[in-house]
């Protein structure tokens, strides 16, 4: 399912939570090349083979669930040959230069890259199942075969190769205009479909077309019943319906069929969805309720996407399956008012991660919750003292909080500061002006600080 944008609310917290472990492509069926954009380059140059390059980031539930779930299953097995495999830590900054070629507008991201233009030919954006990626590899791997095919599927196999290149330099408005084509011209049976509806709606996100979202995606549902896409669509859809002005022509109606969807979705196991894409239902489907102030209805969605997460942690693996699940559980505990019975599982995924900082830096979110600013800080501190990239960002905003919140404002306000110098220090495109801008709201929303004695 693709990792979009979920309602307002429910989203907010999650990017203060989504600290996952590190992934990594132990126990992967295919031979990833680590962070070595050249190499990859040049062994696929020299093998006359297509780049399948993976951009992830150690804070990304949805990469973690891929690295324990998707690549580990030995129906990858056929394709090891078939592509020069590269996975890119996002957060890393000697990783600036290749995601500054290929950037990011949601991880996980997928691309196909030819090694002679270096450009995209296919795209993913989010996570997929086994069947999925399996699916986009043979897309992929068929390329060249689909020139001769006839008609409709050809104009729209080169209008969808178009989209994809156009998504890959994050040319967000003009990749939506090009998926939308790809689709019309497309036979109504269209085996692209589902990548190419889900990367449509990514698309329509990415340039801010929100009302735009909500009616494909209720256009695109029929034609995906019974693929795993009908989820994503759903959920995408779901959110832009909710995202819509209050008032706004028809979201009443748009957001009452996208949550029946999204119900569908959960309740039929045809679908094959991985826990972590069921989850991402919930989060949607709860911020519909939270919008609709029906109270009894998002406590009802709390509870079971509560137990989904529970027993999918039990059953679990190995410790790095588990711990795919740690950050959309802290998320419901919070969600429901219980952060302490998160403090267990962090803490087992801290003794079994030393060397992650995401176990304490959830923690730290625990605590803080609880009101016990000590150990939120302690918590902050081991996290802090393992974190890199980017997200020491997220962890130093939120011990600002809790510092704020302790009642040590001085402490907070130099957090910030020094939150503000880190962001400036970040190699192009690793922070957003966003960001920046966020940061500079929280820093003056502390006041202006006391006057020298």
């Amino acid at each position: 399912m693709s990792s979009t944008a979920r309602t307002a609310g429910l989203a907010a917290l999650l990017l203060t939570l989504l600290f996952a472990p590190a992934a990594s492509a132990a126990g992967a069926i295919v031979p990833f090349i680590a962070d070595d954009y050249s190499q990859a380059l040049a062994q696929a140059r020299a093998r006359h083979l297509p780049i399948f390059l993976e951009a992830w980031a150690p804070w990304c539930h949805s990469c973690r669930s891929m690295q324990a779930y998707v690549y580990t299953d030995a129906r990858l097995a056929p394709y090891a040959d078939r592509f020069v495999w590269l996975a890119i830590d996002t957060e890393k900054p000697g990783n600036a230069a290749t995601i500054a070629k290929y950037p990011v507008g949601a991880w996980p991201s997928m691309y196909v890259i030819d090694p002679l233009s270096e450009t995209v030919t296919f795209r993913w954006t989010g996570s997929a199942t086994i069947e999925q990626l399996v699916t986009f590899l043979d897309e992929a791997g068929a390329q060249k075969a689909s020139a001769t095919a006839a008609g409709a599927a050809r104009a729209a196999r080169e209008k969808l190769a178009e989209a994809d290149r156009l998504n890959g330099a994050a040319s967000w408005a003009a990749a939506a205009d090009a998926y939308a084509l790809a689709i019309s011209l497309a036979p109504a049976q269209w085996e692209a479909l589902p990548r190419a509806a889900d990367a449509y709606l990514f698309a329509l996100l990415k340039a801010d077309r929100t009302a735009d979202c909500a009616r494909v995606a209720r256009e695109l549902l029929p034609r995906l019943a019974g693929s795993p896409s009908s989820a994503s669509v759903a959920a995408a859809g779901l959110d832009c319906a909710v995202g819509l002005p209050a008032g706004a022509p028809g979201r009443s109606a748009a957001i009452a069929e996208l949550e029946s969807a999204a119900r569908a979705a959960l309740a039929d196991p045809r679908l094959g969805l991985a826990a972590d894409d069921r989850s991402g239902l919930y989060i949607s489907l709860i911020g519909a309720r939270d919008d609709a102030q029906d109270a009894a209805g998002k406590r009802q969605l709390a509870g079971e996407w509560i137990a989904l997460l529970e027993s999918a942690a039990r059953q679990a693996p190995t410790a790095q399956a588990r711990a795919v699940f740690d950050s959309h559980r802290l998320s419901a505990y919070l969600e429901i008012g219980e952060p302490q019975r998160a403090l267990a599982m962090l803490e087992a995924s801290e003794r079994d991660f030393p060397g992650d900082y995401n176990p304490p830096a959830r923690l730290a979110v625990a605590y803080r919750a609880l009101k016990d600013y000590p150990r939120a800080l302690a918590a902050s501190d081991r996290a802090l003292a393992l974190a890199y990239g980017p997200r020491r960002l997220g962890i130093l905003r939120t011990r600002a909080k809790i510092q704020d919140e302790a009642g040590d404002r001085a402490a907070a306000r130099a957090t910030l500061e020094s939150t503000l110098v880190e962001a400036r220090a970040l190699p192009p495109g690793q922070v957003s002006e966003r960001t920046l801008t966020a940061i500079r709201g929280e820093l003056a929303a502390l006041g202006a600080p006391p006057a020298a004695p």
